[in-house]
């Protein structure tokens, strides 16, 4: 009897899992609909108020339900993130006109092929134009509706001046680079025209623009330069806007001194000869992860790294501030001065106020996922 019962029971489970796959299903060809709708009226690819209007949705529903956040959560995420693949087209809607030309000065490279790749996809004609293109530069950015330069940081200012004697006025001239004060500068000094100074937020590597971060730094005739901060939100991206000095006083914390920290515990464990593999196998979650961070800073570009580090005199004053400090730190560790310590904690940690708490639960779910990754 016990036994026929438990089959019966697994029967309506096996039925009821039946029915949440259709009901994925059917969540997701209403997605893809969604997603056409939105390349045929262009709207922005994601909605940061649709996706907290779910968030808080689950949580009611945990609730109405009696079953666990953490698992209702973790649904949810799963359906987004299949939803934002979808979302991932073949195509984008095109800003202004199907046809406009757009050129990308190191369209070949990391970065520009990436731009490139979807600003083909979204209807634009793309024209590269490498090192070894300039004798042809007049006819390749001739009528362009923007010209986008995309190469090393340490080459991007001479880049610019040598190409602004053939922009007509009309065009668009844009950077990808990271350092906006110099770039900007050049900008404004050597052309006339409209000009936008734009940073993404991440690496070729990247997958889509999909909730990836764009800074926009306006230079000159901003409404001239509306449609490119447009088809970046038309690919999915998140656009912040910034003057060229806040940009750049904060890429000095995010970029300069985290790299900068980065390649000095590296070259540290390098110069003690660290046993990496004794390392991995006695660390925890948090501490792999780290290591994870640091590793991936050495697989790639040093001259990428360096040039970041080393782009203004403003990373190289922040750095030695940041290295004053260690020392400070370090006297009173090697004092034993636990009352200083405590009292420099906590007030680090005041500074930190509710951020603390925020960025405690984003690493626990961060390692939480990680831990399901190895």
């Amino acid at each position: 009897m016990q036994e026929s019962e438990l089959l019966s029971i697994r029967r309506e489970i096996d039925s009821i899992d039946d029915s949440i796959i259709e009901l994925i299903s059917r969540r997701y060809a209403l997605v893809d609909r969604a997603v056409q709708i939105k390349q045929e009226h262009k709207l922005d690819l994601f909605s940061k108020e649709r996706e907290k209007h779910l968030i808080e949705h689950f949580k009611e529903l945990a609730l109405k339900y009696s079953l666990p956040h953490d698992m209702l959560d973790d649904i949810l995420k799963r359906l987004l993130k299949q939803s934002y693949v979808q979302g991932t087209a073949s195509s984008y809607p095109c800003a202004t006109t199907a046809g406009d030309k757009i050129v990308i000065v190191g369209g070949r490279g990391g970065m520009g092929s990436f731009f490139a790749h979807y600003f083909k996809i979204s209807g634009y004609n793309v024209q590269i134009l490498e090192k070894d293109d300039w004798d042809q530069v007049d006819t390749i950015v001739a009528n362009a509706l923007c010209v986008i330069v995309s190469v090393p940081i340490d080459i991007t200012c001479e880049v610019i001046k040598r190409l602004c004697p053939y922009l007509d006025g009309k065009t668009v001239l844009c950077d990808l680079t990271s350092v906006k004060g110099a770039v900007t500068k050049i900008m404004k000094e050597h052309y006339a025209g409209p000009s936008i100074s734009l940073h993404p937020m991440f690496g070729p590597d990247t997958k889509s623009f999909l909730k990836q971060v764009v800074v926009n730094v306006p230079v000159n005739m901003a409404d001239k330069c509306e449609f490119m901060t447009e088809q970046m939100r038309l690919f999915g991206a998140i656009v912040c806007t910034y003057s060229a000095e806040e940009h750049d006083e904060a890429m000095s914390i995010i970029q300069a001194l985290r790299h900068f920290t980065t390649y000095c515990y590296g070259v540290f464990l390098s110069s003690v000869n660290a046993n990496i593999k004794q390392i991995l196998d006695l660390s925890s979650p948090i501490y792999r992860l780290e290591l994870s961070m640091v590793g991936r800073l050495f697989a790639q570009d040093p001259l990428l790294y360096g040039d970041i580090i080393m782009s203004s005199k403003n990373n190289a004053r922040l750095i030695s501030q940041y290295t004053c400090a260690l020392n400070r730190e370090l006297e009173v560790v090697a004092k034993g001065d636990i009352e200083t310590f405590v009292r420099r904690f906590n007030e680090a940690k005041d500074y930190f106020g509710d951020y603390a708490d925020m960025f405690l639960k984003e690493s626990a779910m961060l390692l939480s996922r990680y831990q399901e990754l190895r």
